[in-house]
């Protein structure tokens, strides 16, 4: 097992609402310095809502770092301390405006390794029901603006093929939920 490299210096330079940026200097295996500037990320939890038909539920919104809108599964940014698994259940209903009464953990990935240590956690929610009076409500962002929209898993490949689908998290779920 590789011995951890730890940094001599961390500086932040950045504190945002959902990430934070730091300089960490560091001594290179090999001997040389680096000062690696990394994206600190909560983490996240991605959904992979099934219709009881077999349709998979995505949101359409805008996305203003490449400046337009995207079809994408719903996701969302752990709050602080909250596990993953309560995380997918209220992303479920904020995001689709559902309760899944069953969670199916499918494991976790890191997009962006190289300069962001976000764990994205991918769950399969199914059972899914509207909200009773005796369910808490669901708070979306404020920033949100979503059209949710179910699509089976052939128009789902067909929009990635063209284009549609642009998203990596969304691609890379159709991989872990198989053929």
């Amino acid at each position: 097992m590789d011995k951890p490299i730890v940094p001599h210096r961390i500086r932040k330079v950045f504190d945002g609402r959902v990430f934070t940026v730091q300089v960490e200097s560091i001594t290179l295996p090999r001997g040389g310095q680096l000062d690696a500037e990394i994206i600190r990320h909560p983490g996240s939890v991605v959904l992979i809502p099934v219709t009881d038909n077999g349709d998979i539920m995505l949101v359409r919104q805008y996305r203003p770092a490449i400046g337009r809108w995207v079809w994408e599964l719903p996701a969302g940014t752990l709050k602080d301390g909250e596990d993953p698994d309560t995380a997918a259940a209220r992303e479920c209903q904020e995001e689709i405006g559902l309760i899944p009464t069953e969670l199916e953990r499918l494991g976790s990935l890191f997009p962006t390794p190289g300069y962001c240590d976000e764990e994205m956690n991918f769950y399969r929610v199914t059972g899914l029901r509207a909200p009773r009076e005796d369910d808490a409500p669901a708070h979306a962002d404020e920033d949100e603006d979503l059209e949710p929209r179910a699509f089976g898993i052939d128009a789902m490949r067909s929009m990635i093929a063209e284009g549609e689908i642009i998203d990596m998290k969304t691609v890379a779920a159709l991989y872990l939920i198989g053929p």
